[in-house]
């Protein structure tokens, strides 16, 4: 009997491809040959993201093309995993699919496959129970070959239920995983040859081991403070056993970012000195309906130590504009404090309601589409104007390069990051995709460096 092939089409986050590694060693470890070639495939999985309304009606649209790529082929399943499995559990897209499986539930995968083709055809399975344990400590992610950056999930869920986001609905609560299992996978890693990790969670900053368990039921009074490792701790480990490989980490909550994960980042070279530090808006009122638990004052108190501990660090984040009851007001707040923290670049986006989650049951959607567009306009006006007055500030300087690739707009060009993740352009030499060097800085857009080698 031939062996069945699967392909996996990923959309969404950082941790969704890592979740599709997992899901692919998962499947190798059984028997499943992973193919590039849809058209090859036994077996297509779409691993999806439902942060955003936009992007679940592309999800949508690309399983009815697969469906009317595979015609009525029984032979072939298509199956759903990651954050909307949960809502395939009901919706009328349904039909079109034959396995529904959440993102605690991978290892449950090839058992389901099987019964499909016992079964011939014509069988849905869905499987979207959350777990109190599984991180998957256990599994090497099967990476694609030939790269030199490695995602590392330290830890899944969320337990800061803010009133927009549907991630506690669709990853479930925070469970950290094993320090000792991350540990050895970045040196497996680094023994394969990658150059880089980053450390992945829905809030890395709420990283806490204390033997396992959701993070809610932990109890400090239980267990000796020794036995206890948090974010701090674990970055400062991971640092000191990869001296050589650089280190960065996403995303952080202005609630949870400690003194202590700011001086390691300082101490340790490899660590990378750039945070991306989700925001969301500027305004004290919008984040009380938001239920961030910071204020605009305190996000700023945090921006300052940062640029004390660490003064040039790098810093990002997150902006959702148009969000329920955001008036003119609330906006220009949002201008202001962009303006007083001039990031090096930004995600911004505006605003969909998302099933599920409090916004959706108990505030009004009620900016019009046409004003959010409008404030986005505004919002990305201003940050590629501070991205460009950040860049223009590298102008001179020598930067410390990771090779990442060649440029897709010229071939004679490498592109590689720097420490601040700022993306960097130069002319080729006699180096390779992997290498570390050093490049002046030339010229700047708002969105790259411009450089040559120093060597």
């Amino acid at each position: 009997m031939r062996k069945k092939k699967f392909y996996i089409e990923n959309y969404g986050c950082q941790m969704n491809i890592s979740d599709s590694e997992i899901v692919s060693s998962i499947l190798n470890n059984k028997g499943f040959i992973k193919t590039e070639n849809l058209k090859e495939a036994n077996i297509i999985l779409i691993n999806t993201c439902s942060i955003r309304d936009k992007s679940e009606k592309k999800i949508l649209l690309r399983i009815n093309q697969i469906k009317f790529i595979i015609k009525k082929n029984n032979d072939i399943l298509i199956g759903i995993l990651g954050c909307m499995a949960s809502k395939f559990k009901n919706i009328k897209e349904k039909k079109l699919i034959n396995l529904v499986v959440g993102p605690d539930s991978y290892r449950e995968i090839p058992n389901l496959i099987n019964n499909f083709f016992k079964k011939k055809g014509e069988y849905i399975s869905i499987s979207t129970s959350f777990s109190k344990t599984e991180t998957y400590a256990d599994i090497i992610p099967k990476r694609e070959e030939k790269k030199i950056t490695a995602f590392v999930t330290i830890m899944r869920g969320c337990d800061n239920m803010c009133t927009f986001c549907v991630v506690p609905f669709t990853r479930g609560r925070e469970k950290s995983r094993d320090p000792y299992s991350i540990i050895k996978e970045c040196k497996f890693l680094f023994k394969k040859g990658y150059k880089e990790i980053i450390l992945l969670g829905q809030n890395v900053d709420s990283y806490l081991w204390y033997g396992g368990g959701l993070k809610k039921k932990f109890k400090i009074k239980e267990i000796k403070n020794e036995e206890i490792i948090n974010f701090s701790k674990l970055l400062e480990l991971v640092a000191i056993s990869v001296p050589l490989m650089r280190i960065r980490f996403c995303t952080s909550n202005p609630n949870d970012m400690s003194d202590n994960v700011l001086n390691v980042i300082k101490k340790y070279i490899n660590i990378c000195k750039h945070i991306h530090l989700p925001v969301q808006s500027g305004s004290n009122r919008i984040l009380s309906l938001m239920n961030r638990k910071h204020t605009c004052e305190d996000y700023i108190l945090l921006i300052n130590k940062i640029k004390k501990i660490i003064p040039n660090c790098s810093l990002s984040c997150d902006i959702i504009t148009g969000f329920c009851n955001e008036n003119e007001n609330d906006h220009n707040e949002t201008l202001n404090l962009m303006n007083y923290v001039k990031y090096n670049f930004s995600y911004m986006f505006i605003y969909s309601h998302r099933i599920g989650t409090y916004a959706y049951k108990k505030l009004i959607d009620n900016v019009s589409l046409s004003t959010k567009k409008r404030r986005l306009t505004e919002i990305i006006n201003l940050q590629k104007t501070h991205s460009y007055y950040r860049n223009r500030k590298y102008i001179g300087s020598i930067q410390d390069i990771l090779i990442e690739g060649i440029s897709t707009k010229n071939i004679n060009f490498f592109y590689g990051r720097n420490s601040g993740n700022d993306i960097v352009i130069f002319t080729k030499k006699n180096y390779k995709i992997g290498d570390f060097i050093k490049v002046k800085i030339n010229n700047c857009t708002s969105a790259t460096l411009v450089g040559d080698i120093y060597d």
